[in-house]
């Protein structure tokens, strides 16, 4: 996983030398850099297990509001697929390389704590087809200890299918497929992985928005499809800060149905930079007790001005 990190840190610092070498210091490159190198050290800092990630987001706020006058304004502001469960519609801007870090702890049924280090890493082909990269890191904590596993690498795409018009929202359309192999030993699965979504969304007024999800995914344990539902509501509450409340669940053949609850907020540091917060519990007994999770996201143009 470090690899797949590193090559997008290079990535970025080949087009800052580009850039520097044409004579064009326009952009904050060392602090976009900084953002970069500090989400990598983000997944470190659950491999140690330790609380400190809060001051991480601190730091990374701090940079963020420092820098916010450096950032172009020519883009809508950043769009996320995160905190929520419910995907948006919305494409990476073209040629843009978007990161969506979070980590969650969540409290499964007579189950120890769970870890969740993930990051959802995408690229915009063009207006209408967006590339994207999920990886995961997994510990289960026990007395405050635990093993970190990484999950079978996820590779996918989303593409825009219908522009809002009326009462038809905008509709786009997510499929990915989790590879068996690539991950650690102990989470490997006997087959591949496919999921797919139509996400949908609705603009209610200036700031009231209305999204759902609709889709199905395999775990790559059994032949067993399980169909997804999501329903969101989002609030802006300022022009930075923006709230939602959200019901979700999973329907498996022969399973009870798994409901559940979350909610959070999200604020705006600039144009590129997003960071959340968000919590859930479980309606039904076989649903996961409850979580919390915290997020930092960030997007920049791979393409010279």
């Amino acid at each position: 996983m470090q690899c797949i990190d590193w090559i997008f840190c290079i990535a970025f610092f080949k087009n800052k030398a580009v850039n520097q070498a044409q004579g064009d210091e326009k952009k904050p490159y060392f602090l976009s850099s900084l953002y970069i190198v500090t989400t990598y050290k983000y997944t470190k800092y659950l491999s140690s297990m330790k609380k400190n990630y809060p001051f991480t987001l601190i730091i990374i706020l701090i940079l963020g509001g420092l820098s916010n006058t450096l950032f172009g304004q020519m883009l809508p502001s950043i769009q996320l697929d995160r905190p929520d469960q419910t995907e948006c519609p919305f494409i990476t801007p073209t040629r843009y390389i978007q990161i969506e870090n979070g980590i969650l702890n969540e409290k499964p049924n007579s189950l120890p704590m769970i870890s969740v280090q993930s990051s959802l890493w995408k690229y915009g082909i063009n207006e209408k087809l967006e590339l994207r990269i999920i990886t995961e890191f997994t510990a289960e904590k026990r007395n405050f200890q635990g093993k970190i596993a990484m999950s079978p690498i996820t590779i996918g795409f989303k593409t825009a299918l219908l522009e809002e018009k009326g009462i038809r929202p905008q509709t786009s359309f997510i499929g990915h497929i989790s590879s068996s192999k690539l991950g650690s030993s102990s989470l490997e699965t006997p087959y591949i992985g496919p999921s797919f979504r139509f996400t949908m969304q609705h603009t209610l007024t200036k700031n009231i928005s209305l999204a759902y999800n609709l889709g199905a995914e395999w775990d790559g344990k059994n032949a067993g499809q399980t169909y997804i539902y999501t329903l969101t509501t989002g609030i802006g509450l300022s022009p930075k800060i923006s709230c939602y409340s959200e019901i979700y669940g999973f329907l498996a053949a022969n399973q009870l149905a798994d409901h559940r609850f979350d909610g959070g907020l999200t604020y705006l540091v600039n144009h590129n930079l997003m960071a959340d917060i968000s919590a859930g519990f479980g309606l039904t007994e076989n649903a996961a007790q409850h979580y919390i999770a915290l997020g930092i996201s960030y997007r920049f143009n791979t393409q010279n001005p």
